[in-house]
């Protein structure tokens, strides 16, 4: 059995990769830049792009179970290649597919769900805690965090725990043609964030509520499409009730409890 994952040199697809190495799959992992990926050395590491699907002949030989992503890699845009690359999983003998979205759903999910593979979808309407190294530059250089609408909250998920599910669902049965909203363990605010990075590295850090427009010039000289700096944007403004909830999921798919920030924070102390 072979395991394809792409987005693998991404925050969740490392993860996904380490458990399913951890539990003995045969694991191929999808990149455009295989000589970079700096992955397991078990892991097989080819190449391919989303956005040419030709490219992805030669890595779905093989493979009966895959995770898609359903973004473009490049630019983060919805991928608009879906159909092409479920029909070329589908012709290669592929049987089991996982997919990882937020917001509505999109067309890679609805070609996905049209197909004839058993499909598992992962929904964290929540932020994934590695967002948060955002702050990590100013931090370092200024003790400054700058965040647009500090009021709000999230349940937060560690993108290990999103890895775990995900491996989950790849190598086990039980979990097809479902769709699971994950969040972390807690609701936590921007200030709890912050006390908590605080407290990891020793340094009091103060925080500057950014103005919508600000954020928005942010994201823009970051590169980030209008689409997407809408939907942030939106999102922090009026954050869904689905962001501030928690729910069991990850510990009811893995057995373990999810993952905290606290823990993150600790794991990740040295790039503050």
């Amino acid at each position: 059995m072979t395991i394809l994952v792409t987005g693998a040199t991404g925050n969740v697809g490392r993860h996904i990769v380490d458990q399913l190495v951890r539990s003995g799959a045969r694991v191929r992992a999808l990149s455009r830049n295989p000589a970079s990926a700096n992955l397991p050395q078990s892991v097989e590491v080819v190449y391919g792009e989303h956005t040419n699907p030709d490219s992805l002949v030669q890595a779905l030989d093989g493979v009966t179970a895959m995770h898609l992503i359903t973004f473009n890699s490049v630019d983060s845009a919805p991928l608009q290649t879906g159909a092409d690359i479920v029909r070329l999983a589908t012709k290669a003998g592929v049987r089991k597919i996982t997919t990882l979205w937020s917001g509505a759903k999109g067309a890679v999910e609805e070609v996905v769900e049209a197909s004839s593979l058993e499909w598992t979808h992962f929904q964290p309407d929540v932020e994934f805690m590695s967002n948060t190294l955002a702050w990590a530059d100013s931090i370092r250089s200024e003790g400054v965090v700058r965040q647009l609408n500090g009021q709000a909250l999230n349940a937060m998920i560690h993108e290990a725990d999103i890895g775990s599910v995900v491996a989950t669902a790849l190598l086990g049965d039980g979990h097809a043609f479902k769709s699971y909203p994950l969040t972390g363990p807690e609701v936590l605010s921007v200030s709890d964030k912050i006390r908590m990075i605080s407290s990891e590295i020793g340094r009091d850090l103060r925080f500057i509520e950014l103005s919508e427009e600000e954020e928005r010039t942010r994201m823009r000289q970051a590169g980030v499409q209008e689409d997407m700096i809408d939907y942030v944007v939106g999102w922090y403004a009026n954050p869904p009730k689905e962001a501030y909830r928690v729910l069991p999921l990850v510990e009811e798919i893995t057995g373990r409890p999810a993952r905290t920030f606290a823990q993150w924070a600790a794991e990740n102390k040295t790039k503050f």
